[in-house]
């Protein structure tokens, strides 16, 4: 029998460029663009009990961006998001990772995490 696996990955945030298409001899073009997401959260938050009412304790707020990169290769999917996509907008981006090495101009190996966006199909899979 066969294994059911899932590789979704599900994006809100906010666009960091415009997007760009890029075409490499002998494969089919690809649009690109960088996505942020915000994580928020509070530090030192504490309550205390005061004579049965409740004082909240200073805290701080604490933010981390996380940048994604997206490439889209779907083509309807693809040139859409190269003519209507801009810096700064906030979108939803549905995909799968992908983890991959390149080699840099200083031929030096280096490791990249992609997010391909687009809903892929529903595949029914015998368990």
């Amino acid at each position: 029998s066969l294994v059911l696996a899932i590789n979704r990955v599900q994006l809100l945030g906010r666009v960091g460029q415009d997007p760009i298409m890029r075409q490499v001899e002998g494969k089919n073009p690809v649009t690109i663009f960088s996505l942020a997401t915000n994580e928020m959260w509070r530090t030192g938050d504490s309550e205390v009990s005061q004579g049965g009412e409740s004082a909240r304790a200073m805290c701080d707020i604490s933010q981390k961006t996380t940048w994604h990169r997206i490439s889209v290769f779907r083509p309807g999917l693809r040139d859409l998001t190269y003519q209507y996509v801009r810096k700064g907008a906030r979108i939803f981006v549905e995909g799968k990772i992908d983890y991959g090495e390149y080699t840099d101009k200083n031929n030096v190996r280096r490791q990249a995490t992609t997010i391909i966006a687009g809903k892929e199909q529903n595949t029914k899979v015998p368990l």
